[in-house]
C-alpha cells in the first residue's frame, strides 16, 4: 500500500485551522525544543546580536561563524560601537569570512541605524528593507527572531524542506520559484510563535532534511511529507540549471625590499575584495609557468620601472585555486627582491605590520603555503 501524507497538498497551504495543521506545528516545535543546537544567538532576543549573527552566517558554516560572532560582539558590543568603527577595522575583523561586501554593508547599515533610527534596529518591514545588505531572508529572520513578528524566513534549508514537504517541482533557483516558496512558507507559518517556527524549519533542514540525505525516521514532519509519501525525498528540490563559472588568473607579486618592507595596495570600488589590501597583482589570460611571462605587460613594466636592484625568483612559490559562486580563481604568488621602491602607486609597510591589514583569506593562504606568513 502506498504511503500518504496526513495533509493533502491543498491543506498544507490553505487550511490553517485544521487539526492536522496544528499537529504539524506542535510536532515541529517539540522536536526543536528537544533537538536544536545550543547556538549562542538563540539565547538572546537582542536584535543587534541576531542581525550580526545572520549577516555573518550568510555563506558561512556555523562552526566558523560562531567565533566571528563572538569576536564582533567583543569588538563592537552594540550598534553604536559598530557605527563608529572605520571600514579598515571592520574588514580586519571580517578577514577570513569572505564575501567582504557583507562586512562593508554591515558598517553602512549600522551607520544608518544610528543616524535614521536612533540606534534601534527597525521592527517594521518597510524600514528594515532600507538597510543595505539586509535581504528578504535576513529581514524576516530579524523581525521574527527578535520581535516575534509573523514574517516567514526562507533560507536554503527552508527551500529544501518546503520542496520535499509539498513534493514541489518548482525550481528553487529562479526568482519566480523563490517567490513561490516564500508564499508557501508564509502559508505554513505558525503566527502564534513565528520566531520559533522559523528557527525550527531552518534547523530541520540543517540537521535532518539535508541536501544529500533525508533522515525521514528522525523527522517530526515525516507523516506530513508528500515526497516521503512518494518514497523519493532526495529527488527534491529541483534546480533550473547550473551556474556558469568563469576563470580568472591572478598573479600576486610579493616584493621584499632591502629594508624589510614590502608593497601593498588597497582594492578599489567594485572589486570582489573591495577595501581589502593585497600585493601588486597582475591578471593574465591564462596560467603562466614562470614570472618571465609577465615581461612586456604594462602593469609589470610599470612596477619594475620604480624598483632598483631587482632579483627575480622566476617560479611561483605557491599556487592555489579558489572557487567563488560564479568564478574559479587560479592564483600564484611570486617573490621579487629589490633594493628600493621609488614609485607612489603602492604603499610600503614593514613585513611585521602586514597582520594589521585586512587581506583576502586567499592571499593569507598563499603566504602560508609558501612559508612566508608573518
Amino acid at each position: 500500500m502506498a504511503k500518504r501524507s496526513l495533509l493533502k497538498p491543498e491543506e498544507l497551504a490553505l487550511d490553517r485551522e485544521s487539526a492536522p495543521f496544528a499537529m504539524l506545528h506542535e510536532r515541529l516545535h517539540r522536536w526543536f525544543d528537544q533537538s536544536a543546537r545550543p547556538l549562542p544567538w538563540r539565547a538572546t532576543t537582542d536584535p543587534y546580536a541576531i542581525w550580526l549573527s545572520e549577516v555573518i552566517l550568510q555563506q558561512t558554516q556555523v562552526v566558523q561563524g560562531t567565533s566571528y560572532y563572538h569576536r564582533f560582539l567583543e569588538l563592537f558590543p552594540d550598534v553604536y560601537a559598530l557605527a563608529a568603527a572605520s571600514e579598515d577595522e571592520v574588514l580586519h575583523a571580517w578577514q577570513g569570512l569572505g564575501y567582504y561586501s557583507r562586512g562593508r554593508n554591515l558598517l553602512r547599515a549600522a551607520q544608518m541605524i544610528v543616524a535614521d533610527f536612533g540606534g534601534r534596529i527597525p521592527d517594521k518591514l518597510s524600514e528594515i528593507k532600507r538597510l543595505p545588505g539586509v535581504g528578504p531572508y535576513t529581514q524576516a529572520a530579524i523581525l521574527s527572531f527578535a520581535y516575534n513578528l509573523p514574517h516567514a524566513a526562507v533560507d536554503g534549508n527552508v527551500y529544501r524542506v518546503l520542496s520535499r514537504l509539498y513534493a514541489d517541482s518548482t525550481p528553487i533557483d529562479t526568482p519566480q520559484g523563490q517567490r513561490h516558496y516564500r508564499a508557501l512558507a508564509d502559508a505554513l507559518l505558525d503566527r502564534n510563535n513565528p520566531g520559533k517556527h522559523n528557527q525550527a524549519m531552518i534547523e530541520l533542514g540543517a540537521l535532518v532534511c539535508t541536501p544529500r540525505r533525508a533522515d525521514c525516521p528522525s523527522c517530526p514532519l515525516e507523516a506530513f511529507c508528500l515526497a516521503q509519501a512518494q518514497s523519493n525525498p532526495t529527488a527534491y528540490p529541483i534546480k533550473a540549471g547550473k551556474t556558469k563559472v568563469s576563470n580568472r588568473y591572478l598573479n600576486y607579486i610579493l616584493v621584499q625590499l632591502a629594508d624589510g618592507r614590502t608593497l601593498i595596495e588597497r582594492r578599489g570600488k567594485g572589486d570582489i575584495w573591495q577595501g581589502l589590501y593585497q600585493f601588486p597583482l597582475i591578471e593574465t589570460d591564462g596560467d603562466i609557468p614562470s614570472i618571465e611571462y609577465l615581461f612586456g605587460s604594462e602593469p609589470w613594466d610599470e612596477l619594475l620601472k620604480h624598483l632598483t636592484g631587482v632579483k627575480l625568483n622566476p617560479v611561483a612559490c605557491a599556487t592555489r585555486q579558489h572557487r567563488l559562486t560564479h568564478r574559479l580563481l587560479h592564483t600564484r604568488l611570486f617573490v621579487l627582491q629589490a633594493e628600493a621602491y621609488t614609485g607612489s602607486a603602492y604603499t610600503t609597510i614593514a613585513r611585521g605590520e602586514l597582520e594589521q591589514y585586512a587581506l583576502p583569506a586567499l592571499l593569507t593562504k598563499l603566504l602560508d603555503d609558501a612559508g612566508l606568513a608573518v
